[in-house]
């Protein structure tokens, strides 16, 4: 029974002020007339009706959840009660999606990607969905199109679209010139954060290589054997906050012998920070992306100025190599070099 787990979570920091707690990146609409969560979601519903459709995130942002997507169950939202990063949701989340079926085979998605081509990206999970029987934890490598230097890479010995290989190793974001050799190499691939297992091999891997992480699993589910309804984060939270903090690549994917990794093209975006807008929206003569705002500028070159507001104007006057964000509560003017570090400025805000 295929199955998906939605991650969506987040703190809103690297889209401030366009985003927030309470309403992170996969709620803007700023890319399409559509959320970045909806759009997620409907790219799977010819795969899985809605109830095998999951979606894990927090107590903060489950109204506007709610609000986007009124059509998923109560049932079908999994409240984390805290962040414990990437192992702890997906070893939480597959468990509660285990309650309702019986060994299913889980598609781990973020709800804040762009795809492109939509009718290819279900392709491929289906060869993953099929894969994934064979007791392998199944990652989708994207074959990369330029030097990154932003995204992890899964070194793989045969790259050809749509055929499944095993993995040779998860490496770390490089330096440029790093990045440069495993594009030329044509045996790297972009790491996707895309897994698609079976809830018995997910656990068995979890029990093998992240023992922490097992036993916090199966303290919750003698929880769940006592709770027949709703599985809510407070009668969780005790045994949660347990989990190590560790990313799912750190507790299993680097670890684990049994990872097939499917190379894939199907217009994937991480959009992971306002840097995407240059990849995502046409440039104008200047080179400055002018997203959702009414732009004068003079002298003014590779700049990315965005809103999501109806702003009256925004006049540009010998600015170059900035990112500038109108909202009705925040301006934001930053250096395109220091956009990593815009969390600082919430940090400050308190």
């Amino acid at each position: 029974m295929l199955t998906f787990l939605i991650m969506a979570g987040g703190s809103g920091e690297r889209f401030w002020p366009l985003s927030t707690k309470q309403r992170p990146k996969q709620l803007l609409k700023i890319f399409s007339d559509k959320s970045l969560i909806r759009l997620a979601y409907e790219r799977i519903l010819p795969l899985a009706d809605q109830n095998r459709i999951f979606i894990a995130t927090n107590e903060i942002q489950v109204p506007a959840l709610k609000e986007d997507l009124p059509e998923i169950p109560d049932s079908r939202i999994i409240i984390e009660p805290a962040f414990r990063d990437t192992a702890a949701a997906i070893a939480y989340g597959s468990t509660v999606i285990s309650k309702y079926y019986d060994n299913p085979t889980i598609c781990v998605l973020a709800s804040d990607h762009l795809i492109k081509d939509s009718v290819e990206f279900r392709k491929v999970i289906q060869i993953a969905e099929q894969e994934a029987q064979n007791n392998n934890i199944v990652t989708l490598g994207i074959k990369p199109t330029y030097p990154e230097t932003g995204y992890g890479y899964i070194e793989v010995a045969n790259s050809e679209l749509n055929i499944p290989t095993k993995s040779l190793g998860f490496k770390e974001k490089p330096q440029r010139d790093l990045a440069e050799k495993y594009l030329a190499s044509g045996k790297y691939l972009w790491n996707s954060g895309m897994f698609i297992f079976t809830y018995e091999t997910i656990m068995n891997a979890l029990e093998k290589y992240s023992a922490s992480h097992y036993k916090v699993v199966m303290n919750i589910v003698k929880k769940f054997d006592k709770n027949e309804g709703i599985i809510t984060a407070e009668a969780v939270k005790e045994e949660f906050m347990r989990f190590e903090k560790k990313s799912i690549d750190f507790a299993v994917m680097e670890k684990a012998d049994n990872i097939m990794v499917i190379p894939a093209s199907f217009g994937w975006n991480d959009v992971g920070n306002y840097l995407a807008f240059e990849e995502l929206f046409e440039k104008d003569e200047n080179g400055n992306v002018i997203c959702n705002v009414n732009c004068i500028s003079v002298d003014s070159n590779n700049n990315i100025i965005v809103s999501n507001e109806n702003v009256q104007r925004v006049s540009l006057m010998g600015v170059k190599n900035m990112i500038v964000v109108v909202t009705k509560d925040n301006i934001l003017i930053c250096e395109k070099s220091k956009n990593q570090n815009i969390k600082r400025i919430i940090e400050k805000e308190g």
